[in-house]
């Protein structure tokens, strides 16, 4: 009987199956490539920023990409391990050499992969339209990429792993509107409300969307919003280590 492979090989081989079947599914990139791409372009072509900003494109970009964030973190990956649950698939790989932690850390591989693409497709479609990002501030959103990543990935696991794939389904795709709506991703807070302002920057889409115009617009590292980010994602982790269902 064969040893089982090294984990760094078990977890790359199960990041690599996650990110292919994550891109094979046409509803996730219709979520991931092509609403994100809808969103740029409109926001570019009307006047919808014109409240905040001088230049479309240069607001409207940080926002997509913090949107990319929340569709594969939260939707894509909530909805893929719904079901993976629902079919016993959680359960059977659980069991496996790969076990619950490489099960995990392959699902965070796929997250970051296909956020990669993501960044390189629409990153590429803002510059076509005159993006000029701030390229002191390449590195700090960077790092706000990969904690929204976190956050938003954990979120995904807390809620795939507590509810019925059905209402994950609805639950993740409800947020990912509500959130590009309304949450602070795709328009600043400021125009809200004084008494709701205070409270939509605790959201952990606000705090995103904040931290990525802060590095992009004026390549500045936005601290408050990375500690937002930390907190949710250490909450939602515990969270789901807490409640989690594997099957």
């Amino acid at each position: 009987m064969s040893a089982p492979a090294p984990l760094a090989r078990r977890v790359l081989l199960q990041g690599r199956y996650e990110t292919l079947a994550m891109l094979r599914n046409g509803e996730q990139l219709l979520i991931a490539i092509i609403l994100p791409l809808m969103a740029l372009v409109g926001l570019v072509v009307t006047p919808l920023l014109d409240t905040f900003t001088a230049s479309r494109i240069d607001l409207a970009a940080p926002g997509v990409l913090a949107l990319c964030t929340v569709s594969t973190a939260l939707t894509g990956q909530g909805i893929a391990t719904g079901f993976d649950r629902r079919y016993g698939v959680l359960r059977f790989l659980s069991t496996t050499p790969l076990g619950q932690s490489g099960l995990i850390l392959g699902k965070i591989i796929a997250v970051l992969s296909v956020m990669t693409i993501q960044v390189a497709v629409v990153g590429g479609a803002a510059l076509l339209l005159g993006w000029q990002p701030a390229a002191g501030g390449l590195l700090a959103a960077l790092v706000q990429l990969v904690l929204g990543a976190a956050a938003f990935t954990s979120l995904g696991l807390l809620i795939a792993g507590t509810v019925r794939p059905e209402a994950t389904l609805a639950i993740t795709n409800l947020l990912w509107v509500l959130l590009a709506a309304a949450g602070g991703i795709l328009f600043p807070v400021a125009s809200w409300p004084d008494v709701y302002e205070p409270v939509a920057h605790l959201l952990p889409s606000t705090a995103l969307g904040d931290a990525l115009r802060s590095a992009l617009i004026e390549a500045q590292f936005n601290v408050l919003a990375s500690v937002i980010l930390l907190a949710w994602t250490v909450l939602a982790s515990l969270a789901a280590i807490r409640w989690f269902k594997w099957s």
